[in-house]
C-alpha cells in the first residue's frame, strides 16, 4: 500500500498537490479507490469558475491527515487510495463532454476502482451515474444541495447543471424508491417544481428540516429510504451556507453549516456506497480557501466510508 507523502518530512507546500498527497493512479499497480478531477463548468447558469475547482480542492487538501478520528479509520492504510488525475473533456459541447465523462470513468471503474469526483458543475453527475449504473444497475441517490437539479431545460438545452437528476431519472438509473435530496432551500420558480420533483420520485430533507430535526433524526430518515441498495451520493457545495462556502455559483441563504454536512455524510457509514462527487466549487469567489477545505474535508469522508466498505 502507497501512502501520503509522509508530512513530517516534506513540508505540506512543498511537492506535487494530488488529493492528500497520494500517490498518482500510474504510480500504483491497483486502486482501490481513485480521487478524480473534471474541470468542466459549461452547464453552469449563473456564476462560472467551477472549471477551477479540482485544482484548488487539491491544493486545499494538502492539510488533510492519514487517520479520519470521525469515522475511526485510516483509509489511506486499509485500501489503496490514489489521485486519478482529471478527465478533460471539451468545453464547448456539453454533450460531448458528457459522453467523454461517462467513458472514461466506465474505464476507471472497470477493474473495481470506487471513484469519488471533484466537479467541475452539477452536470457531471448524469455521466458519473450512468457509468456506475452499468455496474449496479439503478442506484439509490443522496442528493445534498440547495437546489432540485430536476428542472427540464434552461434555454431550451437539457442538459445543464439543472438538469441531471431529471435526466437520470428519465434514464432509468435510479432506483426511485429511495433517492432524496438534502440540504435544499430557497426561491423557486414555481409551486410546479415541487409537483415535478415529487413525481419523479425524490424525497426531501430541507435545510430547515436539517435544523429542526437534527443530524441523528436526519441520518436514520436516509438510511430507513436507502436500506441496502447500492448509494450514490452527489454533493452540491452550495448545500452549505455561504458563510461555509462562499465560493460557489448559485449561493442561498440559510443553508448548512459545514459540521452538519459532515456529521451527515458519516452517518452514511456502513451503506452500500459505490460512487459520489462533489461539485460546484468555484474558487474565484471563495476567501481564504473556506469552500476548498470544506469540499477537500468532505471528498476525505467519502473516501474513508468507501474505505469501511466491507470486501474492499
Amino acid at each position: 500500500m502507497i501512502g501520503p507523502v509522509d508530512s513530517s518530512k516534506v513540508p505540506r507546500y512543498a511537492g506535487p498537490a494530488t488529493f492528500a498527497r497520494l500517490p498518482r493512479l500510474d504510480q500504483v499497480a491497483h486502486a482501490d479507490v481513485a480521487v478524480v478531477g473534471v474541470p468542466f463548468d459549461t452547464g453552469v447558469s449563473y456564476r462560472p469558475g467551477a472549471r477551477f475547482a479540482p485544482s484548488a480542492v487539491r491544493e486545499a487538501s494538502r492539510l488533510l491527515r492519514p487517520y479520519n478520528p470521525g469515522l475511526d479509520v485510516s483509509p489511506f492504510e486499509r485500501v489503496q487510495v490514489a489521485d486519478g488525475g482529471d478527465i478533460a473533456v471539451n468545453p464547448f459541447h456539453i454533450g460531448e463532454a458528457i459522453e467523454t465523462i461517462e467513458g472514461a470513468a466506465t474505464d476507471l471503474q472497470r477493474d473495481g476502482t470506487r471513484l469519488v469526483t471533484i466537479g467541475g458543475d452539477h452536470t457531471i453527475a448524469l455521466p458519473l451515474l450512468r457509468a456506475v449504473s452499468r455496474i449496479h444497475g439503478p442506484v439509490a441517490l443522496l442528493h445534498f444541495d440547495a437546489h432540485l437539479d430536476t428542472w427540464d431545460t434552461y434555454f431550451g438545452e437539457p442538459y445543464t447543471h439543472g438538469t441531471p437528476f431529471r435526466r437520470a431519472v428519465e434514464d432509468g438509473i435510479l432506483d426511485t424508491e429511495a433517492i432524496s435530496h438534502v440540504g435544499t432551500r430557497g426561491p423557486l420558480y414555481g409551486k410546479k417544481d415541487l409537483e415535478d420533483d415529487r413525481r419523479l420520485g425524490f424525497g426531501i430533507v430541507t435545510s430547515s428540516d436539517v435544523m429542526r430535526r437534527g443530524v441523528d433524526e436526519t441520518v436514520d430518515a436516509l438510511r430507513q429510504r436507502i436500506g441496502d441498495r447500492p448509494l450514490y451520493v452527489s454533493i452540491d457545495i452550495d448545500v452549505l451556507d455561504p458563510a461555509h462556502a462562499p465560493g460557489t455559483g448559485t449561493p442561498e441563504a440559510g443553508g448548512m453549516t459545514s459540521r452538519e454536512l459532515l456529521e451527515i455524510v458519516r452517518g452514511l457509514r456502513g451503506l452500500n456506497l459505490v460512487g459520489a462527487d462533489v461539485v460546484e466549487v468555484a474558487p474565484a469567489y471563495d476567501h481564504a480557501d473556506i469552500t476548498s477545505v470544506a469540499a477537500s474535508h468532505v471528498a476525505y469522508d467519502l473516501v474513508s466510508l468507501l474505505a469501511l466498505k466491507e470486501g474492499l
